[in-house]
C-alpha cells in the first residue's frame, strides 16, 4: 500500500491539491517494488498541461504494458507547492506511487518547447538530483530528454545523461532490455551510459567535446568515447501499425485539463513542407494510421473516459488519406450521443461543403485556419501552397455550411517580409468578411461574422530551411504588430475583425534557446538560481533577469538571433541525422529566396531524404 508523500494539511493549503495525489481513472498503479525497471516520466510544466500531452500518454502506456517495468508520472509543482517542498525538505515525487523521483531508474523528461528549460532544473533540483550529469552517481536515476526540442539538445546538454532522437516506439523497449543486462553484469554508471550509447538514436552529451572559433561559432564537435557515434540517426517507425502502443484508455485527470477530450492521432508527418515548420521536417515521412483502427480506437477511448468531445489530431488533419471515411463514420456516431468533434490543423482548401455542413450539425463552433501569411508573395516564400482564391473559396464554403466565426493564424517577421506583406494580413481578413456578407443572405445571418486574426512571431528552428535566417528584434516585432493593428482599423468590415498577437519578449528568448549551443547551459542554470521558472507563462517570465545574465556571460541576441548564418557554418545540431538532408534544406532556403513553391509530397517527391526510414508516403505509391 502506497504512503502519501504529503499530509492532508499540506494538500489543503495549496491551490489545487488534485495535481499531486494521483490515482486518476485509467491510470496505472503498479507497485514499484514489484518491477525491476522503474521509470518516472516528467512533463516539466503544470499538471493540467502535462496530462493533455499525447506523447506522454503514449510513452506512459508503452512502459506500463511491460511485465518487467512500471512508469509513473511527474509534473512541475506550482509555485505554492514548490515553496512547501523546499521549506519542509520534501523530495519531489511521482504522482501514482508517491515515490521520490530520485528512487527511480530512469527520469524521462519530454521537451515540447524551449521555455520549459528552467522547469527542467526545478524538477531535478526538487528531486535531489545534481543538475549536472557529470556529478551524478549510481544513486541517481539516468535522466533522458526527448521530444521536439531534443533535436537541438545543446543548450541543455549539461543537465541530461542521455537524449533520445526519435519516436519512442522504436528503441525504448530495447533500452529496457539493455539496462537489465547492465544490472545483471553490475556495471557502473559510466559503463551503463556506454552501453546505452550503442543504441540507435541515443546521444550521451558528456561523451563529446566542443570547440569554438574566435567569433563564437562552432569549430568542432567530436566524440571522445569509443562508444559514442559521430552521427546520431533519428529513429522512426516505418508504419503506424495497430500493434504500436497507443493510449486507448487515456488518464482522466481530476482537474479539468487544457484539452478536456480524447485525442486520436490519425497520422504522423506532413506532406506540405512549410519552410518555417520544424515538426513538418523532423516527423517525416508521412505515415497514416489504419482507418478501422482509428474508428475503433475513438469509440473505445470515448467509452473508457466518458468525454463528450473527440479531436482528430495530426500536423495537417485534412491530408489524412482516410479523413473523409473517418468523418462519415464519426459524424452520425457523435451526433446521436451529443459528442463534439474537434478537427484542428485543417487546410482551408481541403474541405467539402457537404462534410462541413454535417460537422456543423454536431457542434456549433468556430473554424480555425492558418494561412500563415497575408500576401501571396510571402505564402510562396514560406511554401504554404495556398492561393488567395483557395482561401476565399474555402471561406465561402464554410459560410455556406453555416459557420460565421473564423479564426486565422498568421506569423510576423518571416524571412524576406515587407510592410506590404504585413498589411496584407488585415486586408485578407477583411476580404473573408466580405465573402460572408456576399454569400449569406441577410435574413439567414445570426449577427455579424467574426473574423479573429492572431499573429505569432517567427522563430527560426533547427532542421528547417529557415534555420539560417535572421530573426527580428523586439522593436521590429512590435512595429509589425502595430502595423497590422492600425491597418485593421482601416478596413471596411473592421467591426467584424479582431486581432491578437504574441509576446515579443518571450519570442526573443525562445529564439536564443532554439538555435543555441552549450554556452547557454550556464545561463539557464543561473537564471534558474535567480528564481526563473514557468517562463512559458508570460505573466511569470522574468525577462530582465534573463537579459542581466546574458550580459554577465557575454551572450548576445545579435549573435544568436539577428545574424544570418552561412550555409557553410557548423551548426550545434549538425551531428543529428533526421533523414531529411542538409542539402535539401539548403535547396529549400534558396527556393525561398526566389519565391518558388515546392510541390507537396503527394504531388511530387522532392528527394528530401526521408525515404531512408523505409516506409510511409515515400513508398505508398510504389508497387
Amino acid at each position: 500500500m502506497r504512503k502519501p508523500a504529503l499530509s492532508d494539511e499540506i494538500l489543503l493549503s495549496v491551490e489545487k491539491p488534485a495535481r499531486y495525489i494521483g490515482g486518476e481513472y485509467n491510470s496505472y498503479n503498479k507497485d514499484p517494488d514489484a518491477y525491476p525497471v522503474k521509470v518516472a516520466f516528467c512533463f516539466p510544466d503544470v499538471y493540467e498541461i502535462g496530462t493533455a500531452n499525447l506523447g506522454m500518454q503514449i510513452i506512459y502506456e508503452q512502459f506500463n504494458r511491460r511485465d518487467d517495468a512500471m512508469c509513473d508520472r511527474v509534473y512541475s509543482p506550482w509555485f505554492d507547492m514548490d515553496k512547501i517542498l523546499r521549506e519542509k525538505n520534501i523530495p519531489l515525487f511521482a504522482v501514482e506511487s508517491q515515490r521520490p523521483v530520485k528512487d527511480f531508474d530512469f527520469l524521462l523528461i519530454t521537451l515540447s518547447y524551449e521555455m520549459c528549460y528552467t522547469n527542467v532544473l526545478q524538477v531535478l533540483d526538487l528531486s535531489g538530483i545534481p543538475l549536472h550529469a557529470v556529478d551524478r552517481t549510481e544513486e541517481h536515476p539516468i535522466v533522458i530528454g526527448g521530444g521536439a526540442c531534443a533535436y537541438n539538445p545543446e543548450p541543455i546538454a549539461d543537465f541530461f545523461d542521455v537524449f533520445y532522437m526519435g519516436e519512442s516506439e522504436t528503441q525504448y523497449d530495447h533500452m529496457v532490455e539493455v539496462y537489465k543486462e547492465c544490472l545483471e553484469k553490475k556495471l557502473n554508471r559510466k559503463e551503463i551510459l556506454e552501453q546505452l550509447a550503442e543504441i540507435p538514436g541515443l546521444y550521451i552529451p558528456q561523451f563529446y567535446s566542443v570547440e569554438y572559433n574566435e567569433d563564437g561559432t562552432l569549430k568542432s564537435f567530436d566524440p571522445i568515447n569509443p562508444h559514442a557515434k559521430r552521427t546520431i540517426r533519428k529513429e522512426a517507425c516505418s508504419t503506424m501499425s495497430p500493434d504500436l502502443p497507443y493510449s486507448i484508455h487515456p488518464i482522466v485527470p481530476y482537474d479539468r485539463g487544457m484539452m478536456d477530450r480524447v485525442t486520436m492521432e490519425s497520422m504522423r508527418g506532413c506532406i506540405r513542407g512549410c519552410r518555417f515548420c520544424q515538426a513538418g521536417m523532423i516527423y517525416r515521412p508521412v505515415r497514416n494510421r489504419d482507418c478501422e483502427y482509428v474508428k475503433n480506437s475513438i469509440i473505445e477511448m470515448l467509452e473508457s473516459t466518458g468525454y463528450d468531445e473527440v479531436s482528430i489530431s495530426s500536423l495537417s488533419t485534412s491530408d489524412y488519406t482516410d479523413f473523409k471515411d473517418v468523418m462519415e463514420f464519426l459524424i452520425p456516431y457523435c451526433s446521436e450521443r451529443k459528442i463534439n468533434i474537434g478537427v484542428p490543423s485543417l487546410r482551408i482548401d481541403a474541405f467539402s461543403l457537404d462534410l462541413m455542413g454535417k460537422i456543423q450539425e454536431v457542434n456549433k463552433s468556430s473554424l480555425t485556419f492558418a494561412p500563415e501569411a497575408g500576401s501571396q508573395r510571402l505564402r510562396n516564400i514560406i511554401n504554404k501552397g495556398l492561393t488567395e482564391e483557395e482561401i476565399l473559396n474555402g471561406a465561402r464554403q464554410a459560410f455556406e455550411g453555416g459557420w460565421n466565426k473564423v479564426k486565422l493564424y498568421f506569423m510576423l517577421g518571416q524571412p524576406f517580409e515587407t510592410d506590404d506583406d504585413v498589411k496584407a494580413i488585415p486586408i485578407l481578413a477583411d476580404q473573408i468578411a466580405r465573402v460572408y456578407y456576399e454569400t449569406v443572405p441577410k435574413e439567414q445571418r445570426h449577427g455579424k461574422c467574426q473574423i479573429q486574426s492572431s499573429t505569432s512571431f517567427f522563430v527560426p528552428k533547427p532542421f528547417t530551411p529557415f534555420q539560417w535566417a535572421p530573426m527580428c528584434d523586439e522593436e521590429t516585432f512590435s512595429k509589425k504588430a502595430y502595423l497590422v493593428k492600425d491597418t485593421m482599423r482601416e478596413q471596411l468590415n473592421r467591426k467584424s475583425l479582431t486581432y491578437h498577437y504574441h509576446e515579443e519578449k518571450q519570442t526573443e528568448l525562445e529564439g536564443v534557446l532554439a538555435r543555441g549551443d552549450r554556452k547557454l547551459c550556464a545561463a539557464i542554470e543561473e537564471v534558474y538560481k535567480r528564481g526563473c521558472i514557468y517562463d512559458a507563462w508570460g505573466e511569470y517570465m522574468k525577462y530582465d533577469v534573463w537579459m542581466e545574465v546574458f550580459e554577465e556571460l557575454g551572450i548576445t541576441l545579435e549573435f544568436y538571433n539577428y545574424r544570418e548564418r552561412s550555409t557553410d557554418e557548423l551548426l550545434p545540431w549538425d551531428f543529428i541525422d533526421i533523414g531529411v538532408t542538409k542539402n535539401f534544406l539548403k535547396r529549400e532556403w534558396e527556393r525561398a529566396r526566389q519565391g518558388i513553391v515546392t510541390p507537396n509530397c503527394r504531388e511530387k517527391c522532392s528527394g528530401c531524404g526521408a525515404a531512408v526510414f523505409g516506409g510511409g508516403i515515400c513508398y505508398e505509391n510504389k508497387n
